[in-house]
């Protein structure tokens, strides 16, 4: 049960909150005080810190920045009056995750409240992953809070404590690769090898001598005994990427990898044992493969004990902002540099974009400006020539200075809908509010027909 720290001077306010979140699963400690406050945070652990700005001797910035000390890590989530969300904004400048703006609706809050959990818990798989692991730049981590990819985190929390094979599916450049190491570095295998196996790069003879090995004179070239992959990860984890592309006569040696756990060196008769815990990636349908016939049913059954799905970037957009920003602080690291800044423009146009190439498209985009970037800060101008033709454009209505929030706010929602096809938790979750809010506004815009 995720545990919150709630700070408002206002009783009634405090004990609402403390009342709403407590209704809603989570374990909640009130206090009256940032002095409190920082007391508890000393003494104990949180998931996520709620905090109003405005409160007597200690403010809620100042409370921010407390807590900044005490757990670098622990998301914070600012309460602003109506009419002030410049304070709000200047706080998330100085650290803070998210803001709410009185008066607020309790679905609002517990949806902020979500991500803020899910930010919190990816921060500190993320840190027990360095921890086991040291400073192996080889490993890359999990950055997110969409509600996608904490299901990915959780299903990974999950099967790392298990030998279960597992299956991971999703398009090219979601980091499918990221999810599998993470599942190994996770688990009681950790300390042995991660070994890589690019299925699709290999024909089906170079293939087997790569997985099986083989003996001196098994074929022509085979000047001396070499040890395949599962021999070499003895102890720990095979990563078969793109399974799919596997020769049909492997699939079968394969298969029998799976069910019993042994196998034999090319060119030889010696039956060898294997404890070594396999991991497939595939960026196809391997259910619609093995009904078109080109992978074998058995094989893509024991592939797939356990199933997971890596979303699309597209499908999480609002992790953008969060990855562009980590790989600019990769790349200065490595070049020895400040982080650049990521103007406000930019961010708008990386989030509106659709990310044909998932997150390794990102991650080359944002070495390109950071190569191009003048001084300490990223504009739209050092990206845009490389986006522009695949930029998410409005089509009907739009918002325009002047319009009242009223209208703004149901053109903002019919566009929203459109774009997820009318999905109404996909909109929900885009546009910060719950569902329940969400389907009062279409039933108040005679629009419920029209909603998946």
């Amino acid at each position: 049960m995720a545990r919150i720290a709630v700070v408002d001077d206002q009783t009634l306010m405090r004990e609402s909150i403390q009342e709403t979140l407590c209704a809603a699963g989570y374990e909640v400690d009130a206090f009256s005080s940032g002095t409190a406050a920082v007391e508890a945070l000393s003494a104990g652990e949180y998931d996520l810190l709620i905090t109003d700005l405005k409160m007597p001797r200690m403010t809620g910035l100042e409370l921010l920045a407390k807590a900044a000390e005490i757990a670098p890590s622990l998301p914070v989530v600012v309460i602003t009056a109506h009419g002030t969300v410049e304070s709000a904004v200047d706080a998330m400048k100085k650290g803070a995750f998210d803001y709410i703006a009185k008066p607020f609706d309790p679905d609002e809050l517990e949806l902020v409240v979500k991500r803020g959990v899910s930010h919190s818990r990816l921060l500190r798989e993320n840190e027990l992953l360095r921890s086991r692991i040291g400073d192996n730049s080889d490993v890359p981590v999990m950055v997110g809070a969409d509600s996608g990819l904490a299901a990915v985190s959780s299903l990974i929390e999950r099967v790392a404590a298990t030998d279960a094979t597992v299956l991971i599916s999703g398009p090219s450049g979601t980091g499918k690769e990221v999810v599998a190491r993470r599942v190994h570095y996770l688990s009681h295998r950790r300390e042995n090898p991660f070994i890589c196996v690019n299925c699709a790069a290999l024909n089906a003879g170079l293939l087997e001598s790569e997985l099986f090995g083989h003996e001196k004179g098994a074929f022509t070239g085979a000047d001396k005994m070499r040890r395949g992959r599962f021999e070499l990860a003895e102890g720990g984890t095979v990563l078969l990427d793109e399974v799919s592309e596997i020769d049909p006569h492997l699939q079968a040696k394969l298969l029998r990898v799976l069910q019993e756990r042994e196998y034999e060196r090319v060119g030889s008769s010696a039956t060898r044992r294997m404890n070594v815990r396999i991991i497939a990636t595939t960026n196809r349908d391997l259910a619609k493969e093995v009904s078109d016939g080109r992978f074998r049913e058995d094989l893509y059954y024991r592939l797939n004990v356990f199933p997971v799905v890596v979303p699309s970037l597209a499908e999480r957009s609002l992790d953008v902002p969060g990855l562009a920003r980590h790989f600019l602080r990769l790349l200065a690291r490595e070049s020895g540099q400040e982080a650049p800044e990521l103007s406000e423009d930019a961010v708008r146009l990386l989030t509106r974009y659709q990310w044909p190439g998932n997150v390794r498209e990102l991650k080359n985009i944002i070495e390109r400006a950071f190569i191009m970037g003048v001084g300490r800060r990223i504009e739209k101008s050092h990206i845009e020539n490389w986006l522009s033709d695949r930029v998410e454009t409005a089509s009907g209505p739009v918002i325009r200075p002047g319009m009242t929030i009223k209208d703004a706010e149901e053109i903002l929602i019919r566009l929203t809908l459109e774009r997820h096809q009318g999905h109404r938790e996909k909109t929900a979750d885009a546009l910060g509010i719950s569902v329940r809010t969400l389907i009062n506004r279409l039933r108040e815009w005679k629009m419920e027909a029209n909603v998946a």
